[in-house]
């Protein structure tokens, strides 16, 4: 193996609280499809690295969001694409730590190229050609850091001040913190700052020896989570109790600020980490009122205001510099100057117990997507879709029956020792307490009505026996 291949590694475990009702912790920002691409913003910074010499990215992201993002990889055709699942979230120094160790693990120690899944870059060509310019510094033992050439006083990034010139870069100077307007605007003007990208470069070794250096307490948290790791279907999965255990910290604090050898390569290729929704709609095309609309919207007299809307219409009148967010459980309408509060939002629904911060009302599932129509005090309807040839698991419940009718293709349906096939217009009972299954044996879609009936009908009543997807 070419240890000189950049090998990407996507950091993909953020729950986008400040893009809610859009993003949820269920199906967080980096899945999403918020720009006009038919790409998600993590399938966009894999498309990103095709014209470069890589190998096949390595994921890591959260155990909730493991079949998303295996679902994602695949729609890209990347069959060998691995991810690693953190058990808990400990920031992106452990993250990378993670990875680091696993690419050793297998007899390599290549030019690991660091990448956040939700970030946008409008000039691919220009974010290519930066990193291959960078690949001298990584080889030479260098930790590169990718800094945004700003293009005006930004009060939500960090910055890295320009030391030395290096190569295609520079000497990192010095890190500093998110700075107040007044500094932002004398970074901006004595052209020696970039903004912090959370991008970055570096061999897998060298990462690890400066980690060990600076932090040996993640490291050695990190080590004792990778030994005798476990894999199944795409995910590779951590020991779990030593990795939380591993202190929580970033790569900036654990280890580019307390190393010698940090170098900055500056990048100008159209970037935004799509922080809010205002700052969606600065990247979005706009019509002549400075407007950004997706879905069916109907406008007169609205100017500077985004608006996205899902199955139905949405009609303004008299607006300005306003956010519209439509979901279908949720409605978000927001000043454009107050969406960084928007997380403020999230944090209110989960202390009152509510639920619309978890998942939209369609959740996908590694074997398909239900939409929970309706539901009240002791029934709930769903709208359920099984992929061709996908089964759910064999399982029961306690508290509840179900009472299944399909709308199109045929069910393989297995209750207790029973198995039948159950076709359009027909319809079957699943008694509480009955052992079942249900899966798609056709090759096109299987949909079905699914009505529950019963005390409680939360989704953590189900007893998995058999289960092809690992959840058992």
């Amino acid at each position: 193996m070419n240890n000189n291949i950049l090998f990407p590694v996507i950091l993909a475990g953020g729950q986008g609280t400040r893009l809610w009702p859009l993003s949820r912790m269920g199906y967080a920002k980096q899945f999403l499809h918020l720009t006009s691409s038919p790409l998600s913003m993590l399938q966009s910074t894999i498309a990103r690295l095709d014209s470069i010499n890589t190998q096949q990215p390595l994921l890591i992201c959260n155990e909730e969001h493991r079949f998303i993002a295996a679902e994602q990889l695949r729609q890209l055709g990347l069959k060998q694409a691995k991810i690693i699942l953190e058990p808990v979230g400990r920031n992106t120094a452990p993250a990378i730590a993670l990875a680091a160790l696993h690419v050793i693990a297998q007899g390599q120690d290549p030019i690991l190229l660091i990448l956040a899944a939700d970030h946008l870059i409008q000039n691919t060509a220009e974010f290519q050609q930066v990193i291959i310019r960078a690949l001298p510094l990584a080889e030479d033992g260098k930790l590169v850091t990718f800094g945004i050439v700003p293009t005006h006083p930004e009060t939500g990034y960090g910055y890295i001040q320009k030391g030395q010139a290096l190569g295609s870069g520079f000497r990192v100077s010095r890190f500093v913190e998110k700075p107040d307007l007044s500094t932002a605007k004398d970074y901006v003007e004595s052209g020696e700052y970039c903004w912090n990208s959370g991008m970055f470069m570096f061999r897998a070794s060298r990462y690890l020896d400066a980690l060990a250096k600076s932090r040996p307490d993640i490291f050695n948290a990190c080590q004792a989570a990778m030994t005798n790791i476990s894999s199944d279907l795409d995910f590779i999965r951590v020991q779990a109790k030593a990795f939380a255990a591993c202190p929580e910290d970033s790569i900036d604090y654990a280890v580019m600020e307390k190393t010698r050898d940090a170098v900055m390569v500056p990048l100008d290729a159209g970037w935004s980490d799509i922080g809010s929704w205002s700052a969606l709609w600065e990247v979005s095309d706009k019509d002549a009122e400075g407007n950004h609309f997706s879905g069916d919207v109907v406008a007169l007299h609205t100017h500077n205001t985004l608006v996205k809307g899902d199955k139905r219409l949405i009609a303004t009148l008299g607006l300005k510099n306003l956010v519209i967010i439509d979901t279908q459980d949720a409605l978000l309408v927001a000043h454009k100057d107050q969406v960084q509060d928007v997380k403020k939002i999230v944090e209110r629904l989960k202390a009152e117990g509510r639920t619309e911060h978890l998942n939209h009302r369609e959740v996908y599932r590694p074997w398909g997507v239900y939409d929970a129509i309706d539901h009240g005090e002791r029934y709930q309807v769903k709208r359920i879709t099984v992929k061709p040839g996908a089964k759910l698991s064999v399982q029961m419940h306690h508290h509840r029956a179900e009472h299944w009718i399909i709308v199109s293709g045929t069910a393989k349906v297995t209750k207790g020792d029973k198995t039948y096939l159950v076709t359009e217009n027909e319809s079957t009972y699943i008694p509480i307490g009955q052992v079942h299954a249900l899966e798609n044996p056709g090759v096109i879609p299987l949909e079905l009505i699914e009505v529950q009936s019963g005390s409680y009908l939360g989704e953590d009543d189900i007893v998995r026996f058999e289960d092809r997807y690992g959840r058992a």
